[in-house]
């Protein structure tokens, strides 16, 4: 086991990182002219204390909305001034139509290359978006991992406590053949325990052939048990055939029909004494 040390001095090293809160604005801070700690917007200030992506979401849209109202602003009062200083001047600046088409061209130009440019930091930004995505979830998976971690080194601590004093315990008790059992290595543990497993699953299977062939068997012990009690209805008639056949001879009629019909009767009860293995 790795000396506990190394494995403190890497858990503090990760709480520390921990300890420091990422956010997009505070990473511009070093490079930054103006500080950002007071912001003029109405973006809500526990967005900024505790980012998350969906806060920063509202900030980048929040803050597009207000460069675009600052740009409209700004072209508005410009234009305005060099219209009025057109106006006013002295002389008065006057534009002719030609240098209105070489400008026009000129501003398709730049448009041109603006629209490029915007197409350019465009890529940039789903770049950046993805990237902050992955780093984000790699946050969190660390943020998870560095948790289980801290948890684990009380729970090693345990398991070696628990470990030792099961150990002192065996030492303790006499060597019969559970303790031996319970004092065995794991290859040979593992090897006992497939074997048992083994003999249980084939107990399993001979349980569930038994369970299927009960029903063939309880069926047919029904209609062995119907045949035994019409062959048992049988005997008795005979019986009682057998009986009168005797009283009838005793009084001296029909004595020879009835002693054949009686020694007929009797090898019939044989026959199925033999068959039913039944004693008399």
């Amino acid at each position: 086991m790795a000396g506990p040390q190394p494995v403190e001095n890497v858990i503090q090293g990760l709480r520390a990182l921990q300890d420091s809160s990422l956010s997009i604005i505070r990473l511009s801070e070093p490079i930054s002219a103006t500080p950002t700690s007071h912001r003029t917007s109405d973006v809500s200030a526990s967005a900024f204390e505790n980012p998350s992506p969906e806060s920063l979401e509202a900030d980048l849209s929040h803050y597009k909305e207000l460069f675009s109202k600052l740009r409209f602003s700004y072209l508005e009062q410009v234009t305005k001034e060099k219209f009025l200083r057109a106006i006013v001047g002295d002389p008065p600046l006057i534009v002719e139509h030609a240098e209105n088409i070489e400008l026009e061209s000129q501003l398709a130009e730049i448009k041109a290359v603006l629209k490029a440019q915007k197409e350019h930091v465009g890529d940039m930004v789903k770049e950046l978006d993805a990237r902050g995505r992955d780093l984000s979830r790699r946050y969190e998976t660390i943020f998870l991992q560095t948790t289980l971690l801290s948890s684990l080194p009380p729970q090693i601590e345990d398991l070696n406590q628990t470990l030792v004093s099961l150990r002192k315990h065996n030492q303790s008790t006499n060597t019969s053949e559970t303790n031996l059992a319970l004092a065995m290595p794991l290859p040979a543990t593992l090897e006992l325990l497939e074997e048992k497993q083994a003999s249980l699953n084939e107990l399993n299977a001979q349980l569930k052939a038994l369970q299927q062939a009960l029903p063939r068997q309880t069926r047919t012990l029904e209609s062995e048990e119907t045949e035994l009690q019409k062959l048992e209805l049988e005997r008795e008639r005979a019986v009682g055939l057998a009986r009168e056949a005797v009283d009838r001879k005793q009084e001296g009629g029909g004595a020879d029909e009835l002693e054949r019909k009686g020694r007929w009767l009797r090898g019939v009860e044989s026959g199925l004494r033999g068959m039913l293995e039944v004693g008399a």
